[in-house]
């Protein structure tokens, strides 16, 4: 796991210019960093090391000196590679994955993305063709080559932005390297603004700094001297709905399951450092350790987060995960004013807006593995968007249950079942139910059937945006840019595998992956691995048959199935308990410290422009005086702030100017 940046162009000073560009992403790579410059190109590398620890330094040439790479991430099977290389001839001189691209690259060119099972991001200097080759990962797929067709299914783990100035192409692991570029400034882009206050992440290419994009997971961009050719090189597709699954014996599904899971474990095992593991307390880390605690003589080592309400803390379910398996367990507790101290670092590293506080309890995780010295952890990310285990795809299920005897007074009854630990709900009548949670509300041939309602909700924040921003963005819809965004057959699949592709396609990789995943973890240089998004594991599942992976109200069934004898039956029979954070009631009492009282003061927020400044100035008095019950007032009060400090942190707008007034 790395970091790097890089230009193709003629410009003065390559070689300060990428100092600075890697100096801004340092917390990448603090174990090395290195430059490359040649007339019209250059590429610069921050190094975390893991692999190769002696010889894998980047950027890394060939022999002949044509090829040139920065790259950041890991090459899983990056040893069946070598073999396969040296097999054909080709002399390897070092033990790193990186050196295995590049032969890769020689020998196929752009096709050897084909081959490659990792989470990654990379740039190729190709002197002869006198063109840079940059690729980020979908997630550690093998597929054939090929063209999409339609749309694409998409978890890029590790993050590559890119930009055009002056005639010159700029790209980088993050924004804040190429805010580096001299003339190049910060500036908000409203649709991204909207999006996030919609969809909880901007919808890639696009990012929050107009002018900045992102290159999507499972693309290919070549820059040369003709332009900029961009291009998707995966996809998964859903089986049609109407197909008859290959599955059909559970017993054998889980069997494959197993297998699978295991392997891709394994793999995810390979480093030149310890391998740790994240424990949450529920079924997907709690696997993932156990398999990973079977595969080392030297012990694992697992790390929690611990809150201080009872409603977000998982720390019984830990410990005796930790217990069970005996591994040797720390836990970080998040604590009142824990997470106010943490946000602005928080934004500072994921570079965008959020409307939850939950990537700063993972910020502070990754800050105690890196104390105990490790740099590897593996993660249960990935395991709920396969194998459908949040809430939204049971609630979906019975909504549209409901939705085809939209008078019955029976069926909402259902709701009560699917959250029994919600106050109140039980007393209420099958009606408030029945509209509590928009039961009929929405068109069954609705596109967006799934998510509308979590739509709906987020952007009843949008009341807090400012006049100008509303006339700004007036006949824009989010959420009907990400229906245009569907491929065409998304149509013909089964809803449970609509409501996947949603949840995959968009928040995984814009906002799970990235703001509570890469980025929390990178901010103090350790590396996740994803062993549910192994693309075998991903194929698999996505050609099972639903009901295998949501039984009724059952999530994750085959999962459950797959692996009950390896978790105490406390935590293989857990319901899913999605996580959370303390949203507004961090900032008030020990987190009301003093930028937040700035941040969201009537000056500050004017100076902004994005916000209505009175009716912020109402929510922030509303959060201090008591804590925000419901989801717009709690998703307003950290979007309306974090979207503040992300203006102090990257224009220098908002609290200057407050402060200035």
């Amino acid at each position: 796991m790395c970091g790097f940046g890089g230009y193709l162009g003629s410009i003065r000073d390559g070689k300060p210019l990428l100092e600075r560009m890697t100096a801004a992403i340092g917390h990448r790579g603090p174990d090395e960093h290195g430059i490359f410059t040649t007339p019209g190109a250059g590429l610069g590398h921050v190094r975390l090391s893991i692999v190769g620890l002696g010889d894998g330094q980047q950027p890394m040439s060939d022999s002949s000196g044509e090829l040139t790479i920065a790259f950041n991430g890991e090459i899983f099977n990056y040893v069946e590679l070598r073999d396969e290389l040296r097999a054909k001839g080709r002399r390897l001189r070092t033990s790193s994955d990186t050196e295995v691209i590049l032969h890769l690259y020689k020998e196929m060119g752009e096709e050897c993305l084909s081959l490659l099972n990792g989470d990654f991001a990379f740039a190729i200097w190709d002197a002869r063709r006198h063109r840079m080759v940059l690729a980020r990962d979908r997630m550690g797929v093998r597929p054939p080559f090929h063209t999409m067709k339609g749309g694409t299914f998409r978890m890029g783990v590790r993050p590559l932005f890119h930009t055009m100035k002056g005639g010159t192409f700029y790209f980088a692991s993050e924004v804040k390297a190429l805010l580096e570029i001299p003339g190049l400034s910060a500036e908000i882009d409203p649709i991204a603004l909207d999006q996030i206050f919609t969809l909880w992440a901007p919808i890639a290419p696009r990012t929050p700094f107009r002018g900045i994009h992102e290159l999507e997971p499972g693309h290919l961009m070549v820059a040369d001297q003709s332009g900029i050719t961009t291009r998707p090189y995966w996809q998964l597709d859903y089986p049609d709905r109407d197909q008859r699954s290959a599955y059909t014996n559970e017993n054998q599904a889980a069997e494959e399951l197993r297998a699978l899971l295991t392997e891709a474990t394994r793999i995810r095992m390979r480093a030149d450092v310890p391998v740790g593991a994240y424990l949450s307390g529920g079924l997907d880390s709690s696997i993932i350790s156990a398999l990973a605690a079977g595969m080392t003589s030297q012990g694992l080592r697992t790390f929690s987060v611990t809150f201080d309400t009872a409603e977000h803390d998982e720390s019984a379910f830990q410990e005796a995960m930790a217990a069970a398996l005996g591994t040797e367990h720390r836990a970080v507790a998040c604590r009142a004013g824990d997470i106010a101290r943490d946000f602005p670092d928080v934004v500072r590293f994921t570079e965008k807006p959020i409307i939850r506080t939950a990537p700063a309890p993972l910020y502070k995780l990754s800050g105690l593995v890196r104390e105990t010295g490790l740099k590897v952890v593996l993660t249960g990310e990935g395991a709920d968007e396969v194998f459908a285990g949040y809430d939204i795809f049971k609630e979906a299920r019975v909504r549209r249950f409901c939705g085809r005897q939209p008078g019955s007074r029976v069926r909402p009854h259902l709701f009560r079942k699917l959250y029994p630990y919600l106050p109140g709900l039980q007393q209420q009548s099958a009606e408030y139910v029945a509209a509590f949670f928009g039961a009929g509300d929405v068109a069954l041939d609705d596109p967006l059937f799934s998510h509308r309602p979590r739509f709906k909700g987020t952007a009843a924040t949008k009341m807090f945006f400012s006049a100008d921003l509303r006339a700004e963005l007036k006949g824009y819809d989010a959420a009907e840019e990400l229906v245009g965004r569907l491929p065409t057959a998304f149509g013909r699949w089964h809803p449970l595998h609509q409501a996947q592709y949603l949840e995959s396609r968009f928040l995984l990789p814009g906002y799970i992956l990235s703001s509570q995943g890469d980025r929390m973890a990178m901010a103090h240089g350790i590396e996740g691995r994803f062993p549910f998004l192994d693309h075998r594991l991903v194929e698999f599942a996505a050609k099972l048959p639903p009901e295998m992976k949501l039984k009724g109200l059952v999530e994750k069934h085959i999962l459950r199935e797959a692996t009950k004898n390896l978790l105490p039956p406390a935590i293989g029979k857990r319901t899913k308990q999605p996580y959370r954070a303390p949203d507004s009631h961090s900032f008030s009492g020990a987190g009301e410290l003093d930028y937040v009282r700035s941040a969201m003061g009537e000056e500050a927020i004017a100076a902004g422009g994005l916000f209505n400044a009175k009716a912020v100035t109402k929510l922030y008095e509303k959060c201090q005086s008591r804590p925000a019950s419901g989801f717009r007032d709690n998703a307003a009060f950290v979007g309306v702030l974090s979207t503040q400090l992300w203006l102090q942190t990257f224009t220098g707008n908002s609290l200057r100017k407050a402060e200035a007034a």
